[in-house]
């Protein structure tokens, strides 16, 4: 018989029954019954049951174990007791009767319980992630990533995709984020930096003749940590193809992260057919460029109902041309409670409040001057919905009713109103109508929404620096291409480049490539860089097309919020092995850590350290 086991904790069925077995693992939970000592032993396969009585030649020795003691059991395999079976367990049927043991590694007091998976302190969880990891959930979400990974690799191999590794020692390059630095012990006073992704590389592997490019990509960026980016370092389905236009790439695609949803969606619908949303009406429709489809609200503009009506606040905003008023939909929120407290949340938010209509019932008699168009509902004397409460009493009933009839309300239902210029307003409105939805209740939340979002504007304006910046991804072919960057402004300029996104995350983002030199230093002159600088910066990828540029695009998909998107849960920290806490910190390795000053001479590197008043 082998040393450690003959089986493993999850393989023992009643076909075994009557056998000798071995098996070994840690003591997930230990009971006693009456005298009857019951091991439920845990190894990465299941959990199988041990038995041991008083009759046993390892009773007195059993009773020595305690929760996450690794030991090694022998016995006879048998069935349960009628009516002691377990029937979510696989091996739920049978039990292992303990006629010899070994203790392999007994453990100390547990600093957090492996049974269960009651809350437990971030940074005890952290520190003890071993332990963490052998708890239930956290265990089926690490093999879940696998698993995910493993399917994104058959499916793009299957699109006739080849897999390349990428160096990750390179140099510094502005991404969009912060590089983290390795100091040249053989070059003094150099730098690598790890790479914010394979960018360049990947588009050089085209120049170099390579027709279909995917990576399962380790990216490390500076930045500071949320929920949904973890500090550090990420993992990307980095993707680039040859010779393709934006239709190829989301050909090519749309079905490789369909199918990884669908594998894993436990049954829940994933979209059939992505929408295409422009950007622009992305913003006007749901207040983000990452909306979650599985809200239904659409917000609209209803300037016109506003204009040089009664409400003065948004009349007078209105003279003003950029300025408009979007309407938020509420279905089934037309109470006074509700509406209030979305004005109190807004104002939470550091708005002055949140304007609202409520449509109710009214009884109105024949002749007594119904407001025109009112929806007339059954029954007599008739039954009419009217518009209530401030902004209603201002601009009044006829206005009311065309915002009622333009917004497809009813009795019951309210709206909300955002005003001022879109461009400082779309986020807070998004927030709105996310606020709203959750509060009404009425997002789906069993299902998986996916879209392309298209038409990104090639650059945006820097109120900081009071510049003109790119606003998505330098290297991206402007729409019009170099016609567009001499003769257009470039505050108009839209650009190849999409997103992907679910459930309200971007879980990636791509475009074609400026493969043209000329183009390419024309689309960084108007960000401020010449091209010294292009050619500083970019030497590589900028002299390889001087040689032969093959048009080529692709995309990076975010692995981490897949997963995350797929295990159910919100926070990175759950999908991931060893992650850092929000300040950037391993807990459990000690990192970043002082290193000996013999190694800061031999990398001539100097500490320059802030005062710690």
């Amino acid at each position: 018989m082998h040393r450690y086991r003959s089986h493993t904790c999850g393989a023992l069925r009643d076909s075994d029954i009557g056998q000798t077995a071995r098996l070994s693992g840690w003591c997930h939970r230990i009971r006693d019954h009456g005298g009857v000592l019951f091991i439920d032993l845990r190894d990465h396969y299941g959990i199988t049951q041990c038995v041991a009585d008083p009759d046993s030649p390892a009773f007195k020795e059993v009773e020595k174990f305690r929760s996450e003691w690794v030991v090694r059991i022998d016995g006879k395999v048998r069935r349960r007791p009628d009516g002691t079976d377990n029937p979510e367990l696989p091996t739920g049927a049978v039990e292992v009767y303990i006629s010899e043991i070994e203790v392999l590694g007994p453990a100390a007091e547990l600093p957090l319980p492996v049974f269960g998976e009651q809350e437990y302190p971030e940074d005890i969880r952290l520190k003890y992630r071993f332990l963490d990891l052998r708890r239930e959930k956290l265990h089926q979400n690490i093999m879940t990533r696998g698993a995910i990974v493993d399917s994104m690799r058959k499916r793009m191999k299957e699109q006739g995709f080849f897999e390349f590794q990428t160096p990750i020692l390179t140099a510094s390059s502005p991404e969009g984020a912060r590089d983290f630095l390795v100091p040249s012990r053989i070059h003094p006073g150099k730098f690598y930096a790890l790479p914010q992704a394979p960018q360049q590389y990947k588009q050089l592997l085209m120049m170099s003749g390579f027709d279909r490019y995917f990576q399962i990509a380790p990216c490390f960026r500076d930045e500071d940590p949320r929920a949904d980016r973890l500090p550090g370092e990420f993992y990307q389905l980095d993707v680039e193809m040859s010779f393709v236009t934006q239709e190829d790439v989301f050909a090519a695609m749309e079905p490789v992260i369909s199918g990884v949803f669908e594998d894993f969606a436990k049954g829940k619908p994933v979209t059939k057919g992505w929408p295409r949303i422009p950007f622009a009406e992305a913003l006007k429709k749901y207040g983000s460029d990452k909306p979650d489809l599985r809200n239904p609200i659409v917000m609209q503009d209803v300037s016109e109902h506003f204009r040089g009506s009664g409400f003065k606040v948004f009349a007078r905003m209105l003279e003003d041309p950029k300025n408009q008023v979007w309407a938020i939909p509420g279905t089934g929120g037309g109470s006074r409670a509700f509406c209030d407290r979305m004005n109190s949340w807004a104002q939470g938010e550091g708005q002055p409040g949140l304007g609202y209509i409520m449509w109710r019932e009214e009884t109105s008699k024949l002749g007594e001057g119904t407001p025109s168009g009112s929806l007339v509902l059954s029954g007599s004397p008739e039954k009419i919905t009217v518009g209530a409460g401030p902004l209603a009493n201002n601009i009044g009933a006829e206005r009311t009713e065309a915002i009622r009839a333009q917004l497809g309300m009813k009795e019951g239902d309210a709206a909300f109103f955002v005003a001022g210029d879109p461009e400082k307003f779309w986020k807070f409105s998004g927030l709105a109508r996310t606020k709203v939805a959750e509060e009404l209740n009425v997002i789906d939340k069993d299902r998986f929404e996916l879209a392309w979002i298209v038409d990104f504007p090639m650059y945006e304006y820097n109120e900081e620096d009071k510049k003109v910046d790119f606003s998505h991804n330098p290297f991206s072919m402007p729409q019009g291409g170099l016609d567009a960057l001499n003769g257009q402004d470039p505050l108009t300029i839209k650009a190849f480049q999409y997103d992907i996104t679910c459930n309200g995350y971007e879980i990636a983002s791509g475009g074609i490539r400026n493969h043209r030199p000329e183009a390419m230093v024309k689309a960084f002159e108007i960000a401020g860089y010449g091209e010294k600088d292009v050619v500083e910066r970019f030497g590589g990828m900028y002299r390889a097309f001087q040689y032969g540029a093959p048009p080529h695009g692709g995309m990076a998909a975010g692995v981490d919020r897949i997963v995350m998107l797929l295990c159910g849960t919100t926070n990175l920290r759950e999908i991931s092995l060893f992650p850092m806490n929000q300040q950037a910190v391993d807990l459990l390795m000690g990192a970043p850590s002082d290193v000996a000053p013999k190694q800061l001479r031999e990398l001539h590197v100097r500490l320059n350290l802030p005062d710690k008043g």
